[in-house]
């Protein structure tokens, strides 16, 4: 199954994330197969791009967010869309 994942990335205390989609038995920082975004927690407010469209068309697909994903599309209102359809 596909999930839709935050992947670290920047060096030791100074944690960044990639939004990808990945394989949900690949490890944490393994591989993927989209990079749809990014994450910085360390801006404040915390710095939150996501294309819309990609996102879409892997939940359209199947793809389950996790959890720290979910929120942030709930946020953006990208999980209402999917869910009209």
């Amino acid at each position: 199954m596909l999930r839709i994942r935050l992947r670290r990335t920047g060096s030791k205390n100074q944690p960044s994330y990639r939004v990808v989609v990945a394989d949900s038995r690949a490890a944490r920082d393994g591989a993927f197969v989209d990079h749809i975004g990014h994450y910085n927690p360390r801006t404040d407010p915390p710095t939150i791009v996501i294309d819309e469209e990609k996102a879409l068309k892997w939940l359209r697909q199947g793809a389950q967010p996790s959890e720290a994903v979910e929120r942030m599309l709930r946020n953006m209102g990208t999980l209402e869309k999917v869910k009209a359809t």
